[in-house]
């Protein structure tokens, strides 16, 4: 049975979401997609109650290929697109930053309606690219009108940091959860940040947790890897900059040990030690074939013991964290802006 979480008391999400980045025009860089067999895979992915979908107003493409998965999936299955949840985003272009009207939030908001074919979006997840620019909780009082207007059910925040969200709490708005990076190889939230909004009831549905495939067992003795997408860049640029390659091995190895041990796979061991952190509601993994499904149930067909959790943090201890709050880093360094695209709205 796939695990199940109350986001609030009357919306529930399955524990792993699936995550739509992947689907993106200018995602991937060597391979290409096949959107008949994701149409496959996501339906066998209903059908075994992964009900819930990540996307983004920018994910270019992603809203409109949602939306015809709803309304085929009322035509191939007894499921109805009232079934499943999907949670987008609203990211204002960096560009633009400073002078967000009201209407410049309305008419995104009703484009994500309009491509994902619904009447009301489940939960929309806010990013805002500089702390310094001017506008940030007046655009985020956008949303909460549009809210109080039945445009959207649930409001949530993604790629914030703990000073951040602490000024947003402090303006009453009710934030369900917040997007957050989180995985073995990215701990930055566990420096105070999930300890902060656990106690403001801020839920953490984590990405990256499998670093964009590259926590696996193909990884296992290789000396470097050729990015197939903007996932393995972006997560290979935390391995470099964070625990380092020897260290990412000897996770990699760990992780296999204990995936043996419960006759699993290793990156179903990654998502359940981090899907039982504090704090965690759910994980999100992209999916990008049909045959990933299988895999993504196994994840709840085990539990971790307490050897298997000292293993893996008795390492962990000894490795480097990435500096920073959650995102510090993708906001400051070039290195990590390089990937970043931050004015997606303004292209389409």
């Amino acid at each position: 049975m796939v695990e199940r979480l109350n986001l609030t008391d009357d919306y529930s999400i399955s524990r792993v979401i699936n995550g739509c980045w992947q689907l993106s025009v200018g995602h991937s860089i060597k391979s290409q997609l096949d959107k008949e067999d994701i149409m496959k895979a996501f339906t066998m992915l209903v059908e075994r109650g992964f009900t819930t979908f990540d996307c983004a107003d920018i994910y270019t493409g992603a809203e409109e290929f949602l939306g015809e998965f709803s309304e085929r999936l009322k035509q191939i299955t007894s499921i109805n697109d009232k079934q499943i949840q999907i949670h987008t985003k609203y990211v204002p272009d960096k560009d633009k930053l400073g002078n967000i009207k009201f209407e410049d939030t309305k008419t995104i908001i009703t484009r994500s309606l309009t491509r994902l074919k619904k009447d009301t979006l489940d939960l929309v997840q806010f990013h805002w690219w500089d702390y310094e620019a001017d506008g940030m909780l007046d655009t985020l009082a956008h949303l909460e009108r549009l809210k109080e207007e039945g445009y959207i059910r649930n409001l949530a925040l993604t790629n914030f940091d703990t000073e951040h969200i602490a000024m947003i709490q402090a303006a009453n708005f009710k934030i369900v959860s917040c997007q957050t990076q989180y995985s073995l190889l990215d701990r930055r939230p566990e420096k105070g940040f999930v300890d902060y909004c656990q106690a403001q009831g801020i839920t953490q549905l984590c990405y990256g947790t499998l670093a964009g495939g590259l926590i696996s067992e193909r990884y296992i003795g290789v000396d470097d890897v050729d990015p197939d997408n903007r996932s393995q860049v972006k997560y290979k640029q935390i391995i470099e900059e964070g625990i380092g390659w020897d260290n990412y091995q000897n996770v990699l190895v760990i992780l296999k040990t204990i995936a043996d041990k419960h006759k699993v796979d290793l990156p179903q061991v990654a998502v359940r030690y981090i899907l039982d952190r504090k704090g965690v509601g759910a994980t999100i993994i992209g999916t990008r074939s049909s045959r990933h499904v299988l895999a993504n149930e196994k994840i709840f067909s085990f539990k971790l013991d307490d050897d298997d959790i000292s293993k893996i943090e008795l390492f962990l201890a000894k490795t480097k964290i990435l500096a920073g709050d959650c995102y510090e880093l993708e906001r400051s360094d070039p290195k990590f802006k390089s990937i970043i695209k931050t004015n997606l709205n303004k292209e389409k």
